[in-house]
């Protein structure tokens, strides 16, 4: 068991608050010293400067985590397995829509992790498959969320 914290924090300054023009940015802080700018995401009812642009947003940080998760288990797994990863990337995706509960929610992320390989062996796509299916399994965000999440490796 551990225990993982954060600290959100935002203020409203000289802003007016009433009449629900003010800016959603605040500051993530994690143990380690980072501060990352967070904001709601921009919208046609929230858009700039309401909304960050340069910030995260939480559904993005979501994907975020979800993807880092995956490849951190990904890597763990094809190390053990005697392979070489040389670098892997994944432009992942989160679809906002209404889950079957009617409430809105990321009732979707497609992870596309591009993986290369060195050394004298490389999965092949039974490996590769494995080595993903292990991931997912593994990876406490995926075990965390109701959305589906599918893996698309290219």
């Amino acid at each position: 068991m551990s225990v993982h914290r954060a600290t959100v924090e935002w203020r409203r300054g000289e802003q007016p608050f009433s009449d629900n023009k003010y800016g959603r940015g605040h500051d993530w802080r994690f143990d380690g010293g980072a501060v990352v700018r967070g904001s709601s995401a921009p919208s046609a009812l929230l858009p700039p400067p309401l909304s960050d642009e340069t910030a995260v947003d939480p559904e993005e940080a979501l994907v975020a985590a979800l993807s880092s998760c995956h490849m951190l288990f990904f890597l763990a797994y094809a190390r053990k397995d005697g392979f070489i990863v040389d670098s892997y990337r994944d432009d992942a995706e989160g679809t906002l829509g209404q889950d079957e509960r009617g409430r809105v929610s990321i009732t979707e992320v497609t992870l596309r992790p591009s993986v290369i390989w060195s050394g004298d062996t490389s999965p092949d796509a039974a490996a590769l498959a494995e080595l993903h299916h292990r991931a997912h399994d593994s990876c406490y965000i995926a075990n965390s969320i109701r959305a589906e999440v599918r893996i698309e490796p290219r």
